[in-house]
């Protein structure tokens, strides 16, 4: 549609009244940028941003101002520099809404750590005996028990063999024979008859510990006496005297004999003032001490 000439010049004159500063080839444009300060309120930003270029419609500051016809479109201009981020919104707290409806049950979720060990619960009631098991190895000796009470005494039993064994025999002559058993054929005590007054040994018939002593008569010479055992001179003694001089020599020991063991007495060759007379004696004695039990039972 062609407005009328007539019509348009009274319209650029009323135009030209109300802003007679702006010139004529400002009309012509449609939109206008600003690259200057704004401090223009716009819908959701709170604080607008200095140095931002704004784009709005003329329209907007001129009402009255009738638009041409469009133009031949521009090239894209370049994308402006982003905004500074806003500050961020809070708003109440609304009403609590309505509970949903239950939801399908999720998938199985997966297995957590093993917790801690709990407490102990109460005791359950005893269950059946169970079948008696197989019979075990033997087990080690335990230890001693205790003292038991005294039994009641029993029944006299027979007397038991008492073991015996002596002799004592005396020197009949002087000055006997040497490197021979002396015999000692005056016996004193030989109820055992382990004692030989013919050959001047003794036999053991028991074995055990036995006491062997002699108390002799010197007198004349000297005397070397020898106690001989198993064949073996066990001990030795000495007594020194010359002329009429008389003394006396004693010995006395003890020793362990089997059962056959022969013992005696002897004097050396020169050294026989072994003495006897009416007043004076030379004796011999043994006798068992204590028997060897294991020896005997054996």
């Amino acid at each position: 549609m062609v407005e009328c000439p007539r019509r348009q010049r009274g319209a650029r004159r009323e135009r030209s009244k109300w802003k007679p500063w702006l010139s004529r080839q400002a009309w012509a444009a449609r939109y206008v940028t600003w690259n200057s300060v704004l401090d223009f309120p716009f819908a959701g930003d709170a604080s607008p941003s200095p140095k931002t270029p704004v784009l709005m419609p003329l329209t907007f500051f001129f009402p009255n101002v009738v638009l041409g016809e469009a133009g031949v479109k521009g090239n894209k201009g370049n994308y402006g520099f982003p905004g500074l981020k806003g500050q961020k919104g809070k708003g109440e707290m609304g009403d609590e809404g309505i509970q949903g409806a239950e939801g399908k049950q999720g998938e199985k979720g997966e297995q957590g750590s093993k917790g801690d060990k709990g407490d102990l619960g109460p005791a359950g009631v005893t269950g059946p005996s169970g079948p008696k098991g197989v019979a075990g190895s033997k087990g080690g000796r335990g230890a001693p028990g205790r003292k038991g009470a005294r039994g009641a005494k029993g029944a006299r039993g027979d007397a038991a063999k008492l073991l015996r064994s002596a002799f004592s025999a005396g020197l009949s002559k002087p000055f006997p024979p040497p490197n021979v058993p002396i015999r000692f054929d005056k016996i004193l005590y030989n109820d055992q008859d382990d004692y030989n007054p013919a050959t001047g040994k003794f036999n053991c018939s028991v074995p055990g510990a036995y006491v062997f002593a002699y108390q002799l008569t010197v007198r004349g010479r000297p005397a070397r006496v020898s106690l001989v055992a198993r064949s073996r001179k066990v001990a030795k003694t000495r007594e020194t005297l010359y002329g009429q001089e008389i003394d006396q020599a004693s010995f006395l020991t003890i020793l362990k004999l089997s059962a056959g063991d022969q013992v005696w007495l002897e004097v050396a060759k020169d050294w026989n003032g072994v003495y006897v007379s009416a007043e004076d004696d030379s004796i011999f004695t043994g006798f068992l001490l204590y028997p060897d039990v294991f020896e005997v039972l054996l």
